[in-house]
C-alpha cells in the first residue's frame, strides 16, 4: 500500500476546524482506494509567533522537505500579529523555498450554489505566478517618518520566472479546453508586462494547438463579471493573479467554495495546498465554518499525489452534497454536518 507523508499546519482560526474537516474525508477516500496518509501536525501559527517571535523556527522548511505534500489550514490573526508578519513568516518563505511558482485555483458553480451573476456554465482555471513578480519583497522605505520619506517596492520579473508560469498555464488549457488568456497591464507598465506579452508570444508558437488571447487587468475582471463563460485558463503575474481569484471566489458563490494548490512540478520537493479564505478568528471553533474549499483543496492535494481516482471521487461527494443544499449558503450548516455529507456521499 503506497503511503503519503503529509505536513499539516492548521495553523489560526478556523484553518484548525477545515484541516480536521479534511483529513476526515482524505482518511476515507484513501481506506476506499487502497492508499495512505501519514500526517504530521505543525504548530506554526500566530500564536507560535507570540509564544517565540517566529511564525516557524529558522530550520522550518528543512523540516518540511523530506513529505511528500504540505496542507495548510489558514494563517493570519491580526488582533496579535499584523498581516504582514504572518504573511511574510510563513505562507511566502514556503512557496519561495520549494519554488511552488504555480498557483491554481479553479473558479466554477458547484450545483446547488446561487452565485451573484446570471453566468452560471463558467469553469474557470486561473494560474497566478506565485514566487515573484509584485510580491519579490525587493524595496524598502527610507527617512521614515519625516516628510521626506520614501517607500519603494520593486517587481521583479525574470525570463526564467515568466517563461515557466506561461508554459506551465499552455499545458492547462492544453488538457482542458485549449484556450489561454494571457493578463497583463501593458499599455501602463511598459516594461515588465511589455516582457510578460513579448514571452506569452514566444511560448505560444510552442502550443499551436492552443487558442491565445490577450487582455488587461481591469477588461479581465469585467469581463469575469459580464461572461466568464468565455474563460478557459487565465494566466497572471502575482498581483494581478492574486486579485483576479477572488473575484473568481466571489462568482462562484464565495471564499467558502474557493480550493487552492502551490504547485513545484519538482517531484523532489513538496507542493503545498490551502483553501483560500483567512482565518477568520470570529467564528473559530463554533462549528459554523465551511469546510467545501479546504476538502476541494484536498482533492487538489490528492490529485497531485497521483491519486487522481479518488480526487475525482471527493469532488463528485463535494458535488453531491451541495446539490442536496448542504454547505450552499453561510451558516446554514455546520462544519460537522457538510463534512458528513461529503463523507457519506464518497462511502456511498
Amino acid at each position: 500500500m503506497k503511503t503519503y507523508t503529509l505536513a499539516l499546519i492548521p495553523g489560526d482560526g478556523i484553518g484548525v476546524d477545515v484541516t480536521d474537516a479534511t483529513m476526515e474525508v482524505l482518511d476515507v477516500a484513501a481506506a476506499k482506494f487502497g492508499f495512505a496518509l501519514a500526517p504530521t501536525t505543525f504548530p506554526w501559527s500566530c500564536e507560535y509567533y507570540v509564544e517565540t517571535g517566529k511564525m516557524m523556527p529558522e530550520d522550518g522548511i528543512e523540516q518540511l522537505h523530506p513529505f511528500d505534500a504540505i496542507y495548510l489550514g489558514a494563517v493570519g490573526w491580526p488582533k496579535t500579529v499584523p498581516d504582514s508578519v504572518s504573511l511574510h513568516g510563513l505562507l511566502l518563505p514556503i512557496r519561495k523555498a520549494f519554488t511552488q511558482y504555480a498557483n491554481i485555483r479553479p473558479h466554477r458553480l458547484l450545483p446547488g450554489v446561487e452565485g451573484p451573476l446570471k453566468a452560471e456554465g463558467f469553469d474557470i482555471l486561473c494560474i497566478r505566478e506565485n514566487t515573484e513578480g509584485e510580491y519579490s519583497g525587493a524595496g524598502g522605505r527610507v527617512h521614515q517618518g519625516q516628510d521626506n520619506e520614501v517607500a519603494t517596492e520593486v517587481a521583479i520579473f525574470t525570463r526564467k520566472g515568466v517563461e515557466r508560469i506561461l508554459r506551465f498555464g499552455f499545458e492547462q488549457a492544453r488538457a482542458r479546453r485549449k484556450h489561454l488568456t494571457s493578463v497583463t497591464k501593458s499599455n501602463a507598465q511598459k516594461y515588465s508586462m511589455v516582457f510578460w506579452d513579448e514571452m506569452t508570444d514566444k511560448i505560444a508558437a510552442e502550443y499551436p494547438d492552443v487558442t491565445v488571447s490577450h487582455m488587461h487587468i481591469d477588461a479581465m475582471a469585467a469581463k469575469m463579471v459580464m461572461a466568464p463563460q468565455d474563460l478557459d485558463v487565465i494566466v497572471a503575474s502575482n498581483l494581478f493573479g492574486d486579485i483576479l481569484t477572488d473575484l473568481g471566489a466571489a462568482i462562484q458563490g464565495g471564499l467558502g467554495f474557493a480550493a487552492s494548490a502551490n504547485i513545484c512540478p519538482d517531484p523532489s520537493v513538496p507542493s503545498m495546498f490551502e483553501p483560500v479564505h483567512g482565518s477568520a478568528p470570529d467564528i473559530a471553533g463554533k462549528n459554523i465554518a465551511n469546510p467545501i474549499a479546504a476538502i476541494w483543496s484536498g482533492a487538489m492535494m490528492l490529485d497531485h499525489l497521483g491519486e487522481k481516482t479518488a480526487a475525482t471521487a471527493i469532488l463528485s461527494a463535494i458535488e453531491a452534497a451541495t446539490a442536496k443544499g448542504i454547505g450552499t449558503r453561510p451558516g446554514a450548516s455546520s462544519t460537522d454536518e457538510i463534512t458528513a455529507a461529503v463523507k457519506a456521499a464518497l462511502e456511498a
